[in-house]
């Protein structure tokens, strides 16, 4: 019989294994395991080895971190941290844009801030629990540079990309002394979460990723550790440049099919990891729901070279009994048998009629995320439409939705939207998992409000009928409504009507002329087909 990480070693290195490893990404969810606040759990040696250790009974995994927090180093590093009762904290200063120097930040020690704590809980683990795999997550250096450089990164990538180069180079040194540090307190896997590479594509990933990256994967491989290379947000398009550079395992959440990610990775030797649905199922579903996303993705993932796991930190208040259940299906073939056998039509999802969202006066922004507090890319999508709100004060309402509630989660689907972090602006998908520019997100908010403009016009366009039969009388009315119109500044056509039946046609006998006859345009429906059931709702305002 292997031991966890004995199996999961196996699994890393893509050898025969009698049944998938088992690793549930608790982090701040040990917390609520032992009835404390993130903020609580996160600061104690003490708390963090009893939550784990509480993870441990009741999940059985085969491996599992000591600690899932991203923002360890950035806050050795000199970011002011907003701390948070269910979320890890999340960055709110970045050192690099408000002055200090590259050179003037140092690479931590063991002794500094929470890794000291960190690492002193990594121990214990390991001594109490040697047949469990423990995680040392390190934030990645992409992750990093951001959380030190701030959204500015991504223009200084093309305005200066030799500075970044030498931010990156700083965060790949960090990565390596945290990967040592954590291999040196017993952790036999190494993963580097580096969240924010899927805000770049393949190309700025060769660029400014892969050097350092691969770096740090062959720095644990010569310490003689495994190595996992660990990414949420919609990152499809970077996984074969991720191969490139060289982790044991790639980890990645459920924005990427698991199937392609298996087809990418084995012919490479390179395991993979997922890649269960973190809020709709594991969060917000029951029991069974749970384990049949994990029969899907044990099924996708087979037998050699894949690790079943959550996408990403599990959430604070993630029920125990799912994840309780993925194990039952995890360790018992029996128990799966029995979930795939009971699986029937599921139940219709609630949805919103959006048809006639986003028609008010006021521009709507809309950004579905994880939660921002809990997630880097999610965090600086929030962020970067709070610089640009007060461009648009009076006009521009943003909203934030949280997929972790369901009434979040419900508005998302009915949007339509399939990835997280993503923007709509009245209702329409704009940017998915990608932070935009400012005056992209600029222009892109502009160019709505111009069209709201050119509707509200449209509403309020006429037409004037002078119906007559064109003599002096006719001829004065008309002269009448064309003053009218002029004076008012409307846009509206005065047309004379002389024909006898068109006349008749608007219930004005001949002896009631001159007559005048005002009809308003109202705009009722754009970027779409409305049903036959609205159209006539339309009609019963008329008559």
């Amino acid at each position: 019989m292997l031991t966890g990480k004995e199996r999961l070693t196996r699994a890393f290195r893509c050898e025969a294994v009698d049944r998938a490893p088992w690793v549930p990404f608790v982090g701040c969810h040990g917390g609520a395991l032992l009835g404390l606040t993130a903020t609580e759990y996160l600061k104690s040696e003490q708390r963090l080895v009893e939550g784990v250790e509480a993870a441990i009974a009741r999940y059985q995994p085969d491996g599992i971190p000591v600690a899932f927090d991203l923002q360890i180093e950035a806050e050795v590093l000199g970011c002011e941290l907003n701390w948070s009762d269910e979320t890890p904290p999340s960055v709110q200063d970045h050192p690099l844009s408000n002055g200090r120097q590259i050179e003037e930040l140092q690479v931590p020690t063991p002794q500094c801030g929470r890794v000291e704590i960190v690492l002193a809980a990594a121990r214990e683990l390991c001594r109490r629990h040697p047949e469990v795999a423990f995680y040392g997550l390190v934030t990645g250096p992409f992750t990093l540079a951001l959380h030190l450089l701030g959204t500015d990164i991504f223009m200084k990538m093309f305005d200066a990309p030799d500075y970044v180069s030498r931010v990156m180079a700083f965060c790949r040194d960090v990565c390596n002394a945290m990967s040592a540090y954590y291999l040196d307190a017993g952790c036999p896997i190494v993963a580097m979460v580096d969240p924010m590479t899927s805000q770049i594509g393949p190309e700025q990933f060769r660029e400014f990723v892969s050097p350092f990256a691969g770096s740090v994967f062959d720095h644990i491989r010569q310490r003689g550790g495994l190595s996992s290379f660990f990414v949420c947000g919609h990152a499809q398009q970077n996984v074969e440049v991720m191969c490139d550079c060289r982790p044991d395992n790639i980890s990645v959440d459920e924005n990427i099919p698991l199937q392609y990610v298996r087809d990418v990775c084995l012919p490479r030797g390179i395991s993979f990891g997922g890649n269960l649905q973190l809020t709709s199922v594991l969060l917000l579903g029951k029991p069974l729901d749970a384990q049949r996303n994990a029969i899907a993705c044990l099924e996708i993932g087979g037998e050699r070279g894949f690790v079943l796991a959550p996408g990403c930190d599990l959430p604070y208040a993630t029920p125990p009994e799912n994840l309780e259940a993925v194990t039952q299906v995890v360790l018992d073939p029996y128990q799966r048998e029995v979930v795939k056998a009971t699986v029937g039509q599921q139940a219709d999802e609630v949805e919103l009629d959006m048809r006639e969202y986003g028609q008010a006066d006021k521009v709507i922004v809309d950004i579905i995320t994880l939660d921002s507090e809990a997630c880097a890319p999610c965090q600086y999508m929030v962020d970067a439409v709070k610089k640009v709100a007060p461009e648009f004060e009076g006009i521009v309402i943003w909203r934030e939705h949280k997929i972790k509630y369901r009434e979040s989660l419900v508005f998302m689907t009915s949007l339509m939207v399939r990835n997280v972090p993503t923007i709509c602006i009245d209702g329409e998908i704009r940017f998915v998992s990608r932070i935009p520019p400012r005056d992209q997100l600029i222009a892109a908010i502009q160019d709505r409000i111009n069209e709201k403009f050119r509707m509200k016009i449209a509403r309020r366009k006429a037409s004037l009928y002078v119906l007559g039969d064109g003599g002096p009388e006719c001829q004065e009315l008309l002269q009448q409504c064309q003053r009218a119109v002029a004076e008012l500044g409307v846009e509206a056509h005065v047309n004379v009507v002389t024909d006898a039946a068109t006349i008749a046609s608007y219930g004005v006998a001949s002896v009631q002329t001159p007559a005048v006859v005002i009809a308003r345009y109202v705009l009722k429906s754009t970027r779409r087909i409305p049903d036959v059931a609205i159209i006539k709702e339309w009609l019963k305002d008329v008559h």
